[in-house]
């Protein structure tokens, strides 16, 4: 048990007051910041990171700030929208800009900080604009010490506190001692964790009375205690002012609790073990523990288990790059503390998959995919229509807007999809359709290569540094478990090389299996492609998606159950199309009921023979967009009706 008790019943379980910015991080490890080639842009700041890592864990928390009218303060609202957090209370200044924060990692001890703060946006958090009636729905409000620096911010957290103590919601008190922020260093000195000043400590003591938990450093505890190169006495002085609990943070040694009076040594209080990792980057451990902390407390932990959650935390966060988005999931936890995990993280291959695919992220349960990715049958239908190629971009957003049509004809928001290549050809549709809530994939294949090979570079990685984030990585391979072994092998390393890749880059991967037709004769095709399936996942692929031949009812079920066994976090299935007539697909759809199957990617049979009109000057851009959103409409009518069809024969 503790001695915090947290009111129930209430909608959010942590609103989280302060710093909130975006981080961009230099991607070069063992560098200064002046030499950083490329930065890589996360949520950040201690109360974002707060919020960000309660709700990642499964809590309800909510975002007490402020940030710029302008892209990076709406990257921090969709940031912490798509983990579940609460930013009803997330203002928006119309004149000052979002926060930045430049970090670099050098080496284990030195973490070069620039933070770029000037009259930022969530240093105007308006008191007034502070509802009580949100503060009085949240269990917990945890406010950030830089929020305790400045008039206006201090004018805020006072108000946040008042209203949070009158309603009986739990007071938190983040240290987060900062003496850049205080001014108290250089511009260049952000990675200076202690200076003692008086003025500082005697702020922060005026409001330690308002708290009921104090979270810090046993530096930030100097600071907040005042008595220079002493901690028992800093966390007497401590004491001194308020009775609220005190949590030390101790590093690699964990932490230690102080709800009474304070030891004659810090090692005679509770204290709890720190897990032993290898420190990548100790930038956000501590926001890492204290949502871990936070968690365990909110769902009824007692200090053991709290801590222990919280420990886990933090020892995860130092092993990556990043703070916000290194958090760990519920599901990471779960392996973290199933024993069987790899004491060297960064070499946990579990842990970094769950840490991939367990986070919250859009759910495409049901996918109409238009797929006109191709490029070789695109220049095959320019000859022979005896025009020029220069048409076949233009074709392709023709094609798009009939995809847009049938989207706003069929309801078919948060269900389109779209296959679409980035090169000469398909560019100026594959840009027009990225950013707008579609699925969007991109192929990598070179068209036909047997071994596989890929269109226009031989390093997928450098590749892909190019490619958004939102768009998956479609690759056709033609491939057979039975392929003569220098083959099979070529194929399969160089589908791991695409794998690592996406794994680096953040994009989805999307599998497309094709055996060749001459080693699949009538009637084994379901088997191969399943002997296929099993075979990659064998050798260490997990794809979040396989696009596969339409199947028999048994097919799919093998494949939902190896699919279940061998990665249940796998998004599922679709069906590709092959050029087969309209009827064909119709019928083979009322066999793929299956869950696991989630839609279909379509092409040559949506838009052939229209295109060819089209190139020829047979129909204008009117018919052509008549004619393949007729026939896409025909397969997403099969698809959300196939169900229906096959209880109908039955």
């Amino acid at each position: 048990m503790t001695a915090l008790r947290f009111p129930t019943g209430r909608r959010i379980d942590l609103a989280c007051l302060g710093r909130v910015a975006v981080d961009l991080y230099a991607q070069q490890f063992g560098s200064r910041l002046e030499d950083a080639r490329s930065l890589q842009m996360y949520l950040g700041g201690s109360s974002g990171n707060l919020a960000f890592g309660v709700a990642r864990l499964g809590l309800k928390s909510a975002m007490i700030s402020r940030v710029g009218h302008e892209q990076m303060g709406q990257f921090l609202r969709e940031s912490l929208q798509r983990e579940g957090c609460d930013v009803s209370q997330l203002q928006t200044d119309p004149q000052r800009l979002t926060a930045l924060v430049l970090l670099g990692l050098k080496d284990r001890d030195t973490f070069p900080l620039l933070f770029m703060r000037e009259n930022c946006a969530d240093m105007a958090v308006d008191a007034s604009a502070i509802s009580e009636d949100f503060v009085a729905g949240c269990r917990a409000l945890a406010i950030t010490g830089t929020h305790l620096s400045t008039p206006t911010t201090r004018e805020a957290a006072l108000t946040a506190l008042t209203y949070a103590g009158r309603h009986g919601a739990v007071r938190v008190l983040d240290i987060d001692y900062r003496p850049v922020l205080w001014g108290l260093t250089s511009r260049g000195a952000g990675d200076n964790r202690y200076v003692p000043d008086a003025a500082v400590t005697r702020q922060l003591q005026e409001m330690l009375p308002h708290f009921e938990l104090l979270v810090g450093t046993e530096e930030e505890f100097l600071i907040a205690g005042g008595v220079a190169h002493d901690i028992i006495g800093s966390l007497r002085a401590v004491r001194a002012v308020t009775p609220a609990v005190m949590v030390v943070k101790r590093g690699a040694k964990g932490c230690c609790v102080i709800e009474g009076a304070v030891p004659a040594d810090l090692d005679d209080a509770p204290n709890f073990a720190g897990e032993r990792v290898e420190v990548l980057n100790v930038l956000g451990a501590g926001d890492a523990f204290l949502s871990g902390l936070m968690t365990g407390l909110l769902q009824g932990e007692d200090w053991a288990g709290a801590t222990r959650i919280a420990n886990a935390c933090g020892a995860i966060v130092v092993s990556r790059h990043a703070c916000s988005a290194a958090m760990p999931t519920p599901d990471e936890l779960a392996h973290w503390f199933s024993g069987s995990r790899n004491p060297k993280v960064d070499a946990d291959a579990d842990l970094a998959h769950l840490h991939r695919v367990s986070p919250k992220r859009v759910d495409w349960n049901e996918l109409c995919v238009m797929a006109f990715d191709h490029r070789s049958q695109f220049r095959d239908l320019a000859r022979e229509a005896g025009v020029s190629e220069s048409r076949v971009p233009v074709l392709k957003q023709l094609i798009l807007k009939a995809a847009e049509q049938v989207e706003a004809s069929h309801g078919l928001q948060g269900h389109l999809g779209v296959l679409i290549d980035g090169g000469d050809y398909g560019a100026d549709a594959l840009a027009a359709a990225t950013g707008r809530g579609w699925w969007v994939g991109r192929p990598i294949e070179l068209p036909g290569s047997r071994p596989l090979r890929f269109d226009g570079t031989r390093s997928p990685g450098s590749a892909l540094i190019h490619w958004p984030t939102e768009q998956v990585v479609k690759c056709l391979v033609h491939y057979h478990p039975d392929d003569a072994v220098e083959l099979r092998l070529a194929q399969e390393q160089t589908l791991l090389q695409l794998w690592e890749a996406t794994r680096e880059s953040g994009n989805e991967l999307l599998l497309e299996i094709i055996p060749p037709p001459a080693m699949t004769p009538a009637g084994t095709a379901d088997a191969a492609v399943l002997r296929s399936v099993k075979r990659l996942y064998n050798i260490g692929l997990k794809p979040e998606w396989w696009k596969l031949a339409p199947m028999q009812p048994a097919g799919w079920q093998a494949l939902a159950e190896l699919v279940a066994e061998r990665d249940p976090h796998c998004r599922g299935a679709v069906i590709l199309g092959l050029n087969q007539p309209l009827q064909y697909l119709v019928d083979s759809f009322r066999q793929a009921t299956h869950p696991i199957v989630k839609g279909f990617m379509v092409g040559r049979t949506l838009w052939a023979t229209p295109s060819l009109q089209w190139l020829r000057g047979e129909i204008d851009d009117a018919g052509l967009q008549l004619a393949v959103a007729a026939n896409f409409a025909t397969l997403v009518e099969a698809w959300q009706g196939r169900g229906v069809a096959q209880r109908a024969a039955a």
